[in-house]
């Protein structure tokens, strides 16, 4: 990380001594990208929930990263539950792409990995769905309170889990993961 915000410094000094007219707009939309998320990475990890985890595969792609959530309450606490976040070109006008890594079997993750969390939706229709104003701090601590608040057996993505729970409590505790 602190490679990226070296970089960065770097590249604004580069830029300064070049004419304003040769830079792209596609370069200024990732600079202005790789310049909210080394401020957003350093807030997410003095801020991270205590189930949480981060792992940056290659420190220099703040762009892309994993969770790891251990949920420590709930239906499905002792479980490790494992994520995908890609952060686009455009951010922070679109949210991130979030992909569930683990099988699980849960009324609003399907088994292959798609997240219902109207945070991460575009356009939601009870309004609370992306906006620039979010972070990747709302994104980890919305994913982390799937497992907890946020686990909604009334509107779900996976109705079949959903159902099941409904059907038997205590089985769904027991076959948390597929």
């Amino acid at each position: 990380m602190l490679t990226l915000a070296s970089k960065l410094k770097r590249d604004e000094g580069v830029k300064g001594s070049r004419p304003s007219g040769t830079t792209s707009d596609s370069t200024r939309r990732v600079s202005v990208r790789d310049k909210l998320l080394v401020k957003e990475v350093a807030e997410l990890e003095a801020n991270l929930p205590c189930t949480c985890k981060v792992n940056f595969p290659d420190p220099n792609k703040l762009h892309y990263f994993q969770l790891t959530v251990t949920p420590d309450e709930g239906h499905y606490q002792g479980g490790k539950f494992q994520f995908e976040i890609e952060v686009p070109d455009a951010y922070n006008m679109v949210p991130p792409k979030v992909k569930c890594l683990t099988r699980i079997w849960h009324p609003n993750i399907t088994e292959m990995g798609e997240i219902c969390l109207s945070l991460l939706r575009e356009h939601s229709i009870d309004g609370t769905g992306w906006a620039p104003t979010r972070t990747l701090k709302d994104v980890v601590w919305g994913l982390n309170s799937l497992f907890t608040d946020l686990l909604n057996f009334d509107d779900p993505l996976n109705i079949e889990a959903a159902e099941h729970h409904l059907r038997d409590k205590k089985s769904v505790q027991i076959n948390k993961l597929l």
